[in-house]
């Protein structure tokens, strides 16, 4: 069996250095702790101040917190990632798909406007060769009429 004994160390025996007890109105001026500090709040940033406050909230709270925190995050990372390829699929469907048929309806538009214009200018020199025609008699259009109808081909 095995048997306990105590060793006393010297250094807990002897009395520690320090003020005296006699001496009740002894101050420690170069000590680290004192009333008049240089620590100003407004340097902190708010990083910090949460930081510190660990302690303060519970192990469990904290797990909660940051269960919480990583479901948040890990939902936004998703989202995020799915906007991103649905608006890759949408801007490349939009340029195969959208700028020939925008190329092709401009040029119809051109043609269209090409056929309007051909059709102002013919109705436009209508215009001008009635004019000359009216100066003639009606009998001569009729007459001119009908000698085109009746006249037969040379063999």
């Amino acid at each position: 069996m095995v048997t306990l004994t105590e060793v006393e160390d010297e250094h807990f025996q002897s009395t520690q250095p320090g003020p005296d007890a006699e001496d009740d109105d002894f101050t420690d001026t170069d000590s680290e702790i004192s009333n008049e500090s240089d620590y100003d709040p407004s340097d902190e940033t708010l990083a910090e101040r949460l930081y510190a406050l660990r302690d303060i909230v519970p192990p469990t709270t904290r797990g909660w917190i940051a269960g919480k925190f990583n479901t948040v995050s890990s939902a936004a990372w998703t989202a995020l990632s799915f906007g991103g390829k649905a608006s890759w699929v949408i801007t490349t469907s939009a340029l195969f798909l959208g700028v020939p048929f925008a190329l092709s309806f401009a040029e119809d538009q051109q043609l269209t406007a090409m056929e309007q214009e051909y059709n102002m200018r013919q109705q436009g020199s209508e215009l001008l060769t009635a004019g000359a025609e009216g100066q003639h008699s009606t009998a001569d259009k009729v007459g001119a009429a009908i000698g085109a109808e009746g006249a037969k081909p040379a063999l």
